[in-house]
């Protein structure tokens, strides 16, 4: 298990990158716009607030929820991406989109946090499952809700999560379904789909790419290798484009 990121070095390569990007005075006023956002989601009535995403948790006695995420991980994703459960509901309704043998893909959640996803994920007939998530006490978590996790309705019970910098992911080349529920900074979204389009093409096979809330979608529709295949307002749906 790779050393969990600290604030420092964080906030270091956050401020290089954001000074080299917009300069160091839009940079400055973004962190404080930052600092504000986490002291105002750290009162009482915004934890209360993001309690409303319980439901799930309750059903299958997991803890998917957002409320209860410590205070390092939601400084850190300020960073990185905040960690956001999937709603249910419209997890199936992007997944149900794709129109493939789900036997035959592994589904690969980036930023998969508490695991909420992977969970989600194994209601389909899946070849394997697989969470990578950067933190290791959100991804201690996604274990344990493995483990715990108990439903009639489960299909793939291969599921995994792996503790590790998803923009350092080396793809399995196997066809794939990737998850993205904006996991990444933009710099390693693009470092991560250009290690997804050299396994793409050293291991020819179908690859889709889900993408739910779909801020950064420019950085999709810009790769040559891939074409949009559908998706609604709150998520976009990504082929290969060499499949037709």
């Amino acid at each position: 298990m790779p050393d969990p990121p600290s604030v420092s070095q964080t906030l270091s390569s956050w401020w290089i990158e954001e000074c080299q990007r917009v300069g160091r005075w839009a940079a400055f006023k973004k962190f404080l716009q930052l600092l504000w956002q986490f002291v105002r989601e750290s009162t009482p009535e915004q934890r209360r607030q993001r309690y409303g995403d319980v439901d799930y948790d309750w059903n299958f006695r997991v803890d998917t929820t957002g409320a209860t995420v410590g205070w390092r991980e939601r400084l850190l994703g300020l960073f990185h991406s905040p960690y956001q459960p999937t709603e249910p509901a419209l997890f199936h309704e992007m997944i149900g989109s794709l129109k493939i043998d789900f036997a035959q893909f592994t589904f690969i959640d980036i930023g998969s946090g508490k695991g909420r996803a992977l969970l989600l994920a194994s209601d389909y007939s899946l070849r394997r499952i697989i969470g990578v998530e950067l933190f290791p006490a959100l991804d201690r978590i996604a274990k344990e809700n493995i483990h715990k996790y108990k439903n009639d309705a489960q299909r793939c019970f291969a599921i995994e999560s792996i503790c590790g910098d998803a923009s350092e992911f080396e793809f399995p080349a196997e066809p794939l379904v990737v998850y993205l529920f904006n996991p990444l900074p933009e710099t390693a979204l693009k470092k991560m789909l250009g290690n997804l389009e050299r396994s793409v093409r050293e291991h020819p096979r179908p690859v889709w790419v889900v993408y739910h809330n779909p801020l950064l979608a420019g950085n999709l529709s810009g790769q040559k290798w891939l074409r949009r295949a559908g998706g609604t307002h709150q998520y976009a749906v990504f082929l290969d484009g060499a499949l037709r």
